[in-house]
């Protein structure tokens, strides 16, 4: 085994999106372990909007990551050394095992075990990970479709959108994907199955919507907020749910955004709105993982992966997610 741990670590705070020289890359000793601790080999880390949330000046729902700090990252790896009872040599684990070779973790760092699935490591981080978690939740638990409804995703070709999408469709719903570009319009309609697809990129997507909602919106999965929130409030139904995934168009929170108001829409249309994380659903992660594995066999739940090769390549990739460049789910391969 290597005797360096490599770390990404954050050199300054930015102001809006993340960019490759707000971080550097350093080396450190591989950690020791104490009793009840597992030292992790990460394999696969990941790459998600809500880093941006978790370096930003503002708190959010974990402690702001500080300049000097290791980035803070969902990752999966194996366990190379354990003095824990319940993990072994050799397990697979996903958790927030940040952007490095290896983390001495404790238990609750740990979200699940990787292995045993008989599908890629990767979709660990992915449509069976948080990604598809949130989607599995925040369309169940959150937008509650029902049969013949109208359901709206923005980000849809993404791996969070893509999945809710499919689940809404799933429960018998007319599914209609906002998406920057025609190739991933193209990718919603042919790979992902969605009844229409938009591309917000071509101009106002007001007139675009009505056409393609002609029925009105009963549910919709909102990973964007700013404009697109906007143009899909005024086509809201009577009791219309709208779930709160992520605020992806806002670059910044300071000074705080203006925008058109949703309070009338929600009273007149009796319609919820809610916000929500997939934590809060961390006692089902078990059924939902179950259930996403499955969809995933039968060919019924589909996914795009891009991978970047080396923990060099982890510096620039929020920027990626954020300008739109990713194909699919961002992972950072490291050997």
């Amino acid at each position: 085994m290597i005797d360096i741990n490599r770390q990404v670590w954050l050199r300054a705070r930015p102001d809006g999106i993340p960019q490759a020289d707000h971080f550097a890359l350093r080396e450190a000793p591989i950690p020791d372990i104490a009793e009840g601790e597992m030292l992790i080999r990460n394999r696969i880390l990941s790459v998600d909007p809500a880093m941006r949330g978790w370096i930003a000046d503002s708190g959010t729902y974990w402690p702001r990551i500080e300049i000097g700090d290791t980035m803070r990252a969902f990752a999966a790896g194996e366990v190379v050394r354990s003095r824990h009872s319940d993990f072994a040599e050799g397990d697979m684990l996903v958790g927030l095992f940040g952007w490095q070779d290896f983390a001495a973790v404790k238990s609750a760092q740990i979200l699940w075990r990787a292995s045993g699935s008989g599908l890629p490591l990767s979709l660990s981080l992915g449509v069976l990970g948080l990604n598809g978690l949130t989607a599995y939740f925040g369309i169940s638990e959150v937008c509650r479709p029902r049969a013949g409804d109208t359901v709206v995703v923005s980000t849809a070709a993404g791996g969070v959108g893509s999945a809710a999408g499919q689940i809404a469709r799933r429960e018998g719903c007319r599914v209609v994907g906002i998406a920057g570009g025609a190739e991933k319009v193209r990718q919603c309609l042919d790979q992902f199955g969605f009844d229409a697809a938009i591309d917000y990129k071509a101009g106002p997507i007001g007139a675009a919507l009505a056409k393609a909602c002609p029925q009105g919106i009963d549910g919709f999965f909102d990973n964007t907020s700013g404009a697109i929130h906007d143009a899909v409030l005024p086509l809201i139904n009577v009791g219309a749910r709208i779930a709160i995934c992520g605020t992806a168009s806002i670059s910044s929170w300071t000074p705080w955004p203006q925008g058109p108001r949703a309070e009338r829409h929600l009273l007149v249309k009796r319609a919820s709105m809610q916000g929500f994380l997939t934590t809060d659903f961390a006692a089902r992660y078990d059924e939902a993982i179950g259930a996403l594995a499955g969809w995933v066999r039968d060919g019924s739940l589909r996914y795009r992966e891009e991978f970047l090769d080396g923990l060099d390549k982890a510096p620039g990739s929020i920027s990626r997610l954020y300008n739109g460049a990713n194909d699919g789910k961002l992972l950072i391969r490291i050997s």
